[in-house]
């Protein structure tokens, strides 16, 4: 296995509500964010020799990384997770017994200046987590209308001075194309009025932009939809999310598939014909005051796992 930089929030915690144990050794697995590959290493250390693992990563560096896995039983995938159907029914894989999905982008990105992630280290302004394809950050703000460039600042953001922020790119980019993360930054600043304590004036532009580049929010939807579908039967989910966008996404989610609305009480309808939930809720987790302290970027952490406690009508096991 190759030395790991990265490290894993809720490493332990994600891998262990998986359930790999008993038959499920043998089972199929898919990580759906592999980035430096800690959760499928770890992943894999649990499985069967009969067991099988599917990892999927935007990231060509990500893909170089676990291309030096060498296990039998793990195949990477350069795709995003919310392409997961077509991946499985290409491999002739009907349902799986797990998946996990780690949020949100990993600390060598944000670390590497020419990803164009941080705010903190000056580098072209690109932000997509594939740098092949699709439109960078600046190619996206060079040609947006301000009024766009303000509504994503604001709901991917939720940057309050969204408004402000977007006429000043736009007043910015007509005199110099914004094609650095620190010109961006410097912009952003002068803008933002006011600054939260401990917080950069950028992080929320930032964010924002990264997220609408790379269809983060939109992929998530599709991808939990997906993975749902192909959980076998008492499959497990289990979500890592790290602001609150995407929490709000996967509790809604979850909240959505596990409740169940009930017809009348005084409707003649027998116990048995009653509409049961197929999903149910095992619980959430944070990380640990240990875990903050060394890894501070795992202080806005969020797991949320689930389980498949019933299968629709026409669906196999």
């Amino acid at each position: 296995m190759p030395d790991l930089t990265h490290h894993s929030v809720l490493l332990a915690e994600a891998v262990d509500a998986l359930a790999i144990s008993g038959g499920r050794i043998h089972g199929v697995y898919l990580d759906g964010t592999f980035g430096r590959g800690g959760h499928s290493r770890l992943i894999l250390e649990r499985l069967g020799e009969g067991g099988r693992l599917i990892a999927f990563d935007k990231d060509p560096q990500a893909i170089a990384v676990a291309k030096r896995f060498e296990d039998p039983r793990f195949e990477i995938v350069h795709e995003s997770f919310a392409d997961l159907d077509v991946v499985l029914d290409a491999r002739g894989i009907e349902k799986i017994d797990g998946i996990l999905l780690d949020l949100g982008i990993s600390s060598p990105q944000v670390e590497a200046a020419d990803r164009g992630f941080s705010f903190r280290l000056d580098g072209p302004l690109d932000m997509r987590m594939d740098p092949t394809r699709g439109v960078s950050a600046a190619q996206w703000l060079a040609s947006e209308s301000e009024e766009k460039i303000a509504e994503v600042i604001r709901e991917y953001g939720e940057e309050r001075f969204a408004v402000q922020v977007a006429k000043a790119i736009v007043d910015g980019r007509s005199a110099t194309p914004i094609t650095g993360t620190k010109q961006l930054a410097d912009i952003v600043a002068k803008a933002v009025k006011t600054r939260e304590k401990g917080k950069d004036p950028a992080t929320r532009t930032f964010q924002a932009v990264r997220i609408h580049v790379n269809k983060e929010l939109e992929d998530l939807e599709v991808g939990l939809a997906k993975a749902w579908g192909r959980l076998s039967l008492h499959g497990r989910m289990a979500v890592i999310s790290f602001h609150s966008l995407e929490d709000r996404i996967v509790k809604r989610f979850f909240a959505d598939r596990a409740t169940v609305r009930q017809p009348h009480r005084r409707l003649p309808i027998r116990a048995a014909e009653l509409p049961q939930a197929d999903m149910k809720l095992l619980g959430k987790a944070k990380p640990s005051l240990a875990e903050i302290e060394t890894n501070p970027r795992a202080r806005s952490a969020m797991l949320r796992v689930v389980e498949r406690v019933l299968l629709s009508s026409g669906e196999v096991t």
